[in-house]
C-alpha cells in the first residue's frame, strides 16, 4: 500500500510523529523561544547601565578566636554608598581566598542572625563569605523602618516617575547592578583569589543570584535557594500573590492608580512591566537560567513554595537543562526540589550549598 501510494515506511513514521509533536503542542501549549543570550546579556546590561564610578571603600577589620570579622562599605555609584560584612578564617592572613558572596531576603540584612551564622559556616569551611545590604535594608534603609516601609517607598517611587532619565529598579534589578559593581570591588582586594568567586542568596537574594551571576562570568559558582521560578508563568497561571505579596502595599497602590478596586493579575503585570521591565520575557529565570551555562550552578527549591511556584520553576530547571546538556556540562548543573516545604530555608540547603561549594569552587 505505501508503494502504491508514493510513501516509504520512515516517511509515514516521521509524517506521524510531527504529527503527534503538533497535536502535544495544542494541548500543552508551544516549547517556549527564548532570546538569543547574548542579546539578553546585552540588554540586561543596557537597562542597567549608569555613570562609573570610581572603586572607593573602608573597611576595619577585628579579631576573634575564630574568624577575621570586616566590616566596610564601598561605593556602587557615586552617592550609593553599599554595607558590607565579612568572615575569614583566622589562618588566611596573607593568603588568597575563595569567596562566597551571601545574600538575604525581603526585609533582611546583612547583620541578621541567618546571615551571620552562614557567613561564619562558610569562613570555617575555608572561604571569605561576604554579604551586602541590598538597597533599602539594613543600613541602606535608615533607622525607622517599619514594615521594610523604604523599601516600598522606594517602589511606590518607581512606579510613578514619569521621567525615563530618571527611572530606578528598586525591585531586585538595582541590587543586581551593586552585586556587579561588588564584584569589581572583589577582584581589586589582594586577599582574594579573582577566579574563584561564588554567590548564593535566599528568596529575594537568590533572585537577585541567578540575575547577577546568570550575565557577570566572574561569578564562577553559583546557588540560587527558594527563588527559582517563572514570573511570567504565574501570572498566566494566577500563582502571582505570593510574589507580589512581599510589595503588597506597593501593588495596592498600582491598582489603585489604574482604577482597580482590587490587586489583580492585569495590574501586577502593569506594575511589574514598570519596576521590572523584560520580567516577563527575555529576563524571566527560564531565559537568563542559560546564561550560567556551563558553570557550576546549583538550583535549590521547595514543593509547596507559595513565592516560586514549582511548576514556574519547573519551566526554569527545563531550560537549564537544555543549555547544560548543549553545552556537554551536565555534571556541573544540579537541581534538588525538598517535598512538602513551603517558602522556607532549611537545614539541608546549607548541606548541599556546602558541598556544592567545596566541589567547585
Amino acid at each position: 500500500m505505501f508503494v502504491k501510494s508514493g510513501f516509504h515506511t520512515k516517511q509515514v513514521l516521521l509524517f506521524i510523529s510531527l504529527l503527534l509533536v503538533f497535536q502535544l503542542n495544542l494541548l500543552y501549549g508551544q516549547a517556549p523561544v527564548y532570546v538569543p543570550e547574548c542579546k539578553v546579556e546585552l540588554d540586561f546590561r543596557t537597562l542597567l547601565a549608569r555613570p562609573a564610578t570610581t572603586i572607593s571603600h573602608y573597611s576595619v577589620t577585628s579579631i576573634t578566636d575564630s574568624v577575621l570579622i570586616e566590616n566596610g562599605y564601598f561605593y556602587s555609584e557615586k552617592t550609593e554608598k553599599v554595607p558590607f560584612l565579612i568572615n575569614k578564617p583566622v589562618s588566611s592572613k596573607l593568603k588568597k581566598l575563595p569567596v562566597i558572596i551571601i545574600l538575604h531576603g525581603t526585609g533582611g540584612s546583612k547583620d541578621d542572625k541567618d546571615i551571620k551564622d552562614l557567613l561564619y559556616h562558610f569562613s570555617k569551611l575555608g572561604f571569605m563569605a561576604m554579604a551586602i545590604d541590598a538597597r533599602f535594608h539594613g543600613e541602606r534603609a535608615g533607622i525607622n523602618n517599619k514594615n521594610n516601609q523604604r523599601y516600598t517607598d522606594a517602589i511606590m517611587a518607581a512606579w510613578e516617575n514619569n521621567d525615563p532619565k530618571k527611572q530606578t529598579y528598586p525591585f531586585f534589578y538595582d541590587t543586581v547592578y551593586d552585586l556587579w559593581k561588588l564584584t569589581d570591588y572583589l577582584i581589586t582586594r589582594s586577599d582574594v583569589d579573582s577566579t574563584r568567586i561564588g554567590m548564593t542568596g535566599i528568596s529575594m537574594g537568590g533572585i537577585q543570584t541567578w540575575m547577577a551571576a546568570s550575565v557577570d562570568k566572574r561569578i564562577k559558582v553559583a546557588v540560587p535557594i527558594i527563588a527559582a521560578q517563572s514570573f511570567k508563568w504565574s501570572l498566566e497561571n494566577n500563582r502571582w500573590q505570593g510574589r507580589a505579596g512581599t510589595i503588597w502595599a506597593a501593588h495596592e497602590k498600582a491598582a489603585k492608580d489604574l482604577g482597580d478596586t482590587v490587586v489583580n493579575a492585569k495590574n501586577v503585570a502593569e506594575l511589574w512591566h514598570k519596576i521590572l521591565p523584560g520580567i516577563l520575557d527575555e529576563f524571566d529565570c527560564p531565559s537568563m537560567i542559560r546564561l550560567f551555562a556551563p558553570r557550576p550552578l546549583l538550583l535549590l527549591s521547595n514543593a509547596e513554595d507559595q513565592n516560586c511556584p514549582l511548576p514556574g520553576a519547573e519551566i526554569a530547571f527545563k531550560s537549564a537543562r537544555d543549555s547544560y546538556q548543549l553545552k556537554n556540562a551536565t555534571e556541573k548543573l544540579k537541581i534538588n526540589v525538598s517535598p512538602d516545604e513551603p517558602h522556607r530555608f532549611l537545614p539541608q540547603h546549607l548541606k548541599l550549598a556546602s558541598e556544592w561549594f567545596i566541589q567547585w569552587l
